[in-house]
């Protein structure tokens, strides 16, 4: 069975069901991994939750920013920004039901010698490690308290991984590099402020290029930097191909690469958010 990772939807649905139709068409039973931000600032977050979550079994998605996003401003923790679409979720129906859902996904993905995340992975990580952190913040998403873990996983401190680090303070860290890195020091001390294609800050290098990453045995498959594009290295592919910012949407069949795109229009221009 052909399996499948996609960028970043936005809530961009027409363009999904576009893409999803033109690789079922050929491949029926293909698996699908979101590879996060299913929703926001495109126009049709609702209908893009819902049109995944009836996919069942066959598709996963792991988190990004923007989902998380989502789950904080539904309790209230975060406010809605003006260039946010969420309302419609958050008037739905069927509203509870999402948001259970979504709060349910993971993280991090490994399949056959791929990690999937949304962002990227600290050069301290390697493949095993990433999925265990990981599993820690899922399992506070996904507990009783999940409220209480939303209300302190947002802040840009701690910068820098350590073993010893615990609490908010462990689980921030971990969220912040798997939904939010594009650069960081080869320490691994994290910038979160660079958006571009190249960092702000002297000496900082795309997360994937710092000397020694622990994951250059594996494949990582991940989105969030539309700025990048899509890129494909020997372990590394990028797959934030701008949908939203009326690039293109695009899936990669990780058992040979190849690449299946569609054209969007631009639902929100560079520099109005």
């Amino acid at each position: 069975m052909s399996t499948y990772a996609i960028g970043d939807i936005q809530g961009c649905r027409p363009k999904m069901t576009e893409l999803l139709e033109r690789i079922l068409e050929t491949d029926p039973h293909a698996r699908l991994i979101f590879v996060g931000d299913l929703v926001n600032r495109g126009p049709e977050s609702l209908a893009t939750l819902r049109e995944v979550r009836a996919l069942g079994d066959r598709a996963e998605v792991v988190l990004g920013n923007h989902d998380l996003h989502l789950l904080a401003v539904s309790q209230g923790i975060r406010p809605a920004h003006r260039s946010d679409t969420l309302d419609d979720i958050l008037a739905a129906p069927d509203r509870d039901a999402l948001l259970d859902w979504l709060r349910q996904r993971p993280l991090a993905l490994y399949e056959d010698g791929h990690l999937m995340v949304h962002a990227g992975v600290l050069p301290q990580w390697d493949a095993g490690r990433t999925m265990a952190l990981a599993s820690e913040v899922e399992t506070a998403l996904r507990g009783p308290g999940w409220v209480d873990f939303l209300r302190t996983m947002y802040g840009n401190a701690p910068a820098r991984w350590d073993d010893s680090l615990q609490g908010p303070d462990r689980l921030r860290c971990i969220v912040n590099a798997l939904t939010r890195i594009r650069f960081c020091a080869p320490d691994g001390t994290m910038d979160l402020a660079s958006k571009g294609a190249t960092p702000d800050l002297p000496g900082y290098l795309p997360w994937f290029e710092v000397p020694g990453r622990r994951t250059q045995d594996v494949t990582v498959v991940f989105g969030h930097w539309s700025t990048l594009g899509l890129m494909m290295r020997e372990n590394v592919i990028s797959l934030d191909t701008g949908c939203l910012w009326g690039g293109k949407l695009s899936a990669c069949r990780l058992q040979d690469r190849s690449v299946v795109q569609v054209d969007c229009p631009q639902f929100q221009r560079p520099g109005s958010i």
